[in-house]
């Protein structure tokens, strides 16, 4: 998820912040897993199974992330940011209006950015329908969807390919610039399809997400972060526990999270890091100043850009595969 989040009014021809959405959800009420659109079903289980949604393109926007066109509701198009960090799907108040979305009146979700500061409030959302690249491309949208007030005046909402496309699994492709979606009960990525230059990974999980973690050598997980605008994203004490050396280099765009914290990076020398078999050198590396002690490692779009992304929730694995 991204470098950072200004929810103030721009200035004409002010430079544009970029997103930074890593959120660590905090969910204040009762939060329902299922909510969504009508019921989905994978091959197999003895119910009805809707056709696959078919490939979408996304195009990269300086400051702004991978943008996808979705409709809610049938009310659209919107611009919305794929961001496998997320952990929800986020519409802003103003298309949650326009698209008759109903928001949960009990429990509020808090949100809590990379900061750590929870300068934001949000509520669950029931989404009728959710369709990217064309209205009649209608996704499972069974995961969290919630309408917070803190997104850019210019960004519809964040979509998290995890939460929309659940239980299907999905492929994000920074070279054709296509976001696809998989059944993986009926073609499951194993550990045996490792690619060659690539590796095929365990999808971790942390508390009550599905955010997709992954194991870095040295016992440090990280976070697959495509709202990202980072390399590898670290925390002095992140840094310290990788070996990665800390002298500071060219200071980046102070950033906001969705929390309205700030958080600060300075790109410094490159780091090579291990996943699984994979050794990722010379790898895009930032320091971040004022995160929050818990904050994770992250895997931002400078560092996975080589890559072709394969997430199967199923088999709770992910492929990275070179381009």
């Amino acid at each position: 998820m991204g470098r950072g989040l200004n929810t103030h009014a721009r200035r004409k021809g002010a430079a544009r912040p970029a997103l930074l959405i890593a959120l660590a959800l905090i969910l204040t009420g009762a939060v329902s897993r299922a909510a969504g659109a009508a019921p989905w079903s994978l091959r197999g289980t003895g119910i009805q199974t809707k056709p696959i949604p078919v490939p979408v393109r996304f195009r990269e926007v300086r400051g702004r992330g991978l943008i996808v066109k979705a409709w809610v509701n049938n009310s659209g198009p919107y611009d919305f940011a794929v961001d496998t960090g997320a952990g929800a799907t986020i519409l802003s108040r103003r298309i949650a209006a326009e698209a008759r979305v109903p928001v949960s009146t009990a429990g509020a979700v808090s949100l809590s950015g990379l900061s750590g500061r929870r300068g934001a409030a949000a509520r669950e959302a029931t989404v009728r329908s959710f369709s990217v690249g064309d209205e009649r491309n209608v996704l499972p949208a069974r995961g969290l969807f919630i309408v917070a007030d803190s997104l850019p005046e210019d960004l519809d909402g964040v979509l998290d390919p995890t939460e929309c496309y659940h239980p299907l699994g999905y492929v994000i492709n920074f070279t054709m610039e296509t976001l696809r979606a998989f059944d993986p009960r009926q073609s499951p990525l194993r550990p045996s399809d490792e690619p060659p230059g690539g590796a095929v990974v365990a999808w971790l999980t942390e508390n009550d997400s599905r955010r997709p973690f992954v194991m870095l050598g040295g016992g440090r997980r990280a976070l697959v972060d495509t709202g990202s605008g980072f390399g590898l994203a670290v925390t002095e004490q992140s840094a310290r526990s990788l070996g990665i050396p800390t002298a500071r280099g060219r200071e980046r765009e102070g950033v906001r999270d969705l929390g309205r914290g700030q958080v600060d990076a300075s790109r410094i020398r490159p780091a090579t890091v291990q996943i699984g078999p994979l050794a990722l050198r010379g790898v895009p590396t930032d320091l971040l100043t004022g995160a929050a002690p818990e904050a994770p490692v992250l895997l931002g779009r400078d560092a996975l850009r080589p890559f072709e992304l394969t997430f199967d929730p199923v088999n709770h694995l992910i492929r990275f595969a070179p381009r």
